[in-house]
Formats: structure tokens, sequence, C-alpha cells
């Protein structure tokens, strides 16, 4: 049988010449992710990494983002802890604070590249599926065991494969894309399942591949996944990245699949993900009118360049109503930087927005941009979970960057094509 992406890139890992859905194979990846987390972690094999160490120390990328700078003496020795850990096993990719959220800053350094396989203690490693990489969350004991021996094992999931058609209409967004896909197949509709995209997947840029990815877990994916093309290999290009560093996996044109749904993205409208699922998806006219006490653009899902852009175009001349407040949160210090030269960052503080560092603070409500009780923020983040921005008695909307800053011009959820 014609194998799929995850089959494919399986059975390599594993050293098998193939691998069918719901078997049990041991890899050995590439990399594994850590965060603020890795504290935690290697706590829990203390006796054992003084005794053997780890067994690489290039296997391991730990990038400090999800309370950064220390939002207290707890967090700081957490950090501290990091360091140590870091300087005592000569860990080679180390990212500390203000280097920026650890899904952008895998991909950027060139560490999360097509065909690997790369296993992190986050939900949202899934991004990397954006550039053709295997990429998948676990837990944090499995990511202790792996420091140790390097290897785990994986269920070999079942296959989904969604065929896009046609281009979206601006502002409508890839963030409206991978709403409306969620808000049809549901939080569980891809559970334990590898989702592939096929078809004019052309029309999106690598930004838009990384949101589209980045949320795949919360339909329930294991991964999602984009074939390696011209603009995957051109974005690598640009970060110095050879072709030759990598070798792409993809799914055989007669590969079988558990499901398959095609979308007409020329149909898709601006949509806002109600509190407090994400599959709690309406569009935009159902949604305008609601008051907003906060405006967040940024995070690992929606703080690209090319989504401060949108949100910069839409508010050139233009000042956030003094009844809400804007947040933007670059999602690495390079996009920061780029922002900067292009003077994005320059319009966001002159039409009244706040600038964060990049991290993770404001979207898991850990640091940073936190909700009182009573309030609603719209947010371009992944989740809306109760309490997820620091207070459960709080509502968050999740919407596009050009929706959200729509909304902070306004004061309330509006529709960005009669806004822009």
């Amino acid at each position: 049988m014609a194998p799929t992406f995850s089959e494919k890139a399986l059975a390599q890992k594993s050293g098998k010449e193939s691998v069918v859905p719901g078997q049990i194979v041991t890899v050995k990846p590439d990399h594994l992710l850590m965060h603020d987390n890795a504290a935690p972690i290697t706590s829990k094999i203390t006796s054992e990494l003084d005794e053997y160490g780890v067994v690489s120390n290039e296997l391991p990328i730990i990038v400090l983002d999800h309370v950064i700078p220390a939002a207290s003496e707890k967090t700081a020795i957490n950090h501290q802890k990091i360091r140590e850990f870091v300087n005592k096993f000569k860990i080679k990719n180390f990212f500390d604070i203000g280097e920026g959220i650890c899904h952008q800053v895998v991909v950027e350094k060139g560490l999360g590249l097509p065909g690997k396989l790369i296993l992190g203690s986050d939900s949202h490693t899934c991004s990397y599926g954006a550039v053709g990489c295997f990429a998948t969350g676990i837990d944090r004991t499995e990511a202790a065991s792996l420091l140790l021996t390097g290897e785990t094992w994986l269920k070999v999931p079942q296959s989904i494969r969604m065929t896009l058609k046609g281009k979206l209409k601006p502002p409508v967004a890839s963030k409206d894309l991978i709403l409306h896909i969620i808000g049809d197949m549901r939080a569980d509709g891809a559970t334990y399942c590898s989702v592939e995209y096929h078809g004019d997947v052309k029309s999106l840029s690598i930004e838009d591949r990384f949101t589209i990815a980045n949320m795949g877990v919360e339909m329930g994916a294991k991964n999602s996944a984009f074939p390696v093309d011209d603009l995957t290999k051109n974005y690598f290009d640009t970060i110095g990245v050879s072709s030759d560093s990598y070798k792409p996996v993809w799914a055989d044109s007669d590969a079988q699949y558990f499901l398959e749904k095609e979308y007409d993205l020329s149909e898709i409208e601006p949509v806002v993900a109600f509190p407090h699922t994400v599959d709690n998806v309406k569009n935009i006219s159902e949604a305008k009118g609601i008051y907003v006490n906060q405006c967040l653009i940024g995070t690992c899902t929606n703080g690209r360049l090319e989504d401060l852009s949108a949100a910069a175009k839409i508010l050139e001349g233009r000042k956030v109503d003094s009844s809400t407040r804007l947040l933007i949160l670059p999602a690495s210090s390079k996009i920061y930087q780029e922002a900067l030269d292009k003077g994005i960052i320059k319009s966001f503080v002159e039409a009244g927005a706040v600038i964060l560092p990049p991290g993770c603070g404001p979207c898991l409500g850990a640091h940073q941009g936190a909700l009182a009780p009573g309030e609603k923020c719209i947010s371009t983040a992944n989740r809306n979970f109760k309490g997820r921005m620091g207070c459960k008695d709080a509502e968050i909307y999740l919407a596009s960057p050009a929706t959200v800053t729509a909304s902070a011009l306004t004061g309330f959820i509006s529709d960005p094509r009669e806004v822009a």
C-alpha cells in the first residue's frame, strides 16, 4: 500500500521498509524540544543524569520563552537551574531569554528541517510540519527518558488528507482558514491523526503554513504537515540552510486516507472562536459588536513578520480606541528587528500599542497581559480555554491579526473588511 506522509516518515525513522496505522515503532528523534519546563523535566532524572549524562548534547533544544524575563524568584530559580544544566552537559542548542518563542526559534535556527523527526514537551511542536518535518508533542516523563536513552516509541497515526482549492481573499487570512477547519472538524475530529495539506498550497506563504500547522493539535491531530515546495526551499535559502542539508518526505500520490476533506479558500470568511473552546467558531457577523478590553497580536501562531505587517497596515495613521489596549508580541528577536527596520514597530507605538518582548507570557496567562474578572480579550493566540490568560472569569476570543487590529481600532469585535 502506498504510504502517507506519516507512514513514510516513521518507517524511515524506525528503520523499517513500511509501517501501518496503529503499529508501534521505536524511533530516535533528531531533536527534543524543551522550554522553561526543562527544569522540572531534568529534576525527574537528577541521579541518572549524574551517573550517565545526556545521551547526546545535540539532541536537546532548550528555549527560555514562557515567562521571560523572570516574573518572580521562583521563575528566576527555574531559569537558573536550566542554565546550570546547559553548562554542565554542554548542551549545544540553548537559546536564552529574548531569543524568541521556541516554535519560531527552532525553524529560524535551521533545526526544524524537512524529513526530520522532532519531539517536544509542548503541544504546539506540531508547528514544524509547516516545513515538512514530522513534529509532535510528548509529555515530560517521555522527554526525561529521551534525554537518557535517545529513543522512544510512537504509534503510527491514521492520516487525514485535506485538499485546499483556490485562494484566500484578503483581509481573510490563514487564521480564518484554520479556525474554519477546526470548527468543521471539532476539537476531537483529528484525534491522534496525521493531517496532510494538499492542493493549492502554493497560495499559502510559509507564515500561513506555520499558523495552520501550529493549530493542528486544536483538532486533536498528532501532527500536521505541508509538502516541501519552492516556497519552503526559498525560505531555507534565506536563513542559510542549503537544500543539501535535508531530504524531504511526502505522501505517495496514491496513498490511502482515513478521511478526506476539501475546502474552497475563496469561500472562507473572517471567523472568530468564541469562549471557551477553539472549535466554538462563528462567522464574524455573529461576533460584531462584542466589546473587548484587550487585543493581543503575536504568539507562536501569529507573531511573524507577515502578521505584524498586516496589522500595521490597518493601523497606519490611526489610534487604538481609548476603551481597549493593544499588545504586540513578536515571535522572535529576529522578527522584532525586522519589524523595527521596516518601521512596523514605530507604527504600533504611534497608534498606542504596547510592545512586549518575544515570548509566551500573555498567551498562557503566566506573565504580562493577564486579564481581570469580566474582561474580554480578542487574540491571535491558539487557545481560548477558561483561565488561559490568567483569569477563569474572563473571556478570550480568537481571530486573525486583521480582525484583532480592526477590533483594537473600534473597541469591539469588528469585521476587518469594513475597517481596513
